[in-house]
């Protein structure tokens, strides 16, 4: 049997006629296209990758500061990654590492001003790209059955 043949019959066991399939790649597709597209337009545009973008945004929604391992929770980062990140970031004087006060281990990591200035700059070059990426290409009705069938997605695998 060729590898083709073999890939789709193992699928189709698992997905009966298919079902569903062709939303799956539509989604895995136009997420990769579109973070392509942000992380290419933000960086030229203002310098700053979208993962630095994310990372700044996350502390800021955050209220300022997070926990080492929940920014990188919440950035969908692997721990070391976020490590080394961060430690960019700090380099930069974008954000600065403190340890918690109850938890020798535990590392806060903490917005600076300058890093607020960075995410002002950057956020509406980000938010536009959203807009004319994303936004502008769906209607209302699509935005809103979009939005409630990923948000059921994520609610049922148990996040959110």
């Amino acid at each position: 049997m060729h590898s083709a043949d073999l890939l789709d019959a193992l699928v189709v066991k698992e997905l009966p006629g298919r079902r569903g399939l062709g939303a799956w790649q539509a989604l895995l597709r136009a997420q990769a296209t579109l973070i392509r597209q942000l992380d290419r337009d933000l960086e030229s545009e203002t310098g700053l990758p979208l993962a630095d973008f994310d990372v700044l945004a996350q502390l800021a929604v955050a209220g300022g500061e997070l926990r080492m391992t929940e920014l990188a929770d919440r950035a969908l980062i692997s721990r070391s990654g976020m490590t080394r990140r961060v430690a960019r970031l700090v380099e930069e004087g974008l954000v600065r590492r403190a340890a918690v006060a109850a938890d020798a281990r535990g590392v806060v990591v903490e917005l600076t001003e300058a890093g607020m200035a960075r995410l002002s700059e950057t956020a509406p070059v980000h938010a536009r790209g959203i807009r004319k990426l994303f936004v502008d290409q769906l209607d209302d009705d699509e935005l809103t059955a979009l939005e409630t069938a990923l948000d059921k997605v994520t609610l049922d695998c148990g996040f959110g």
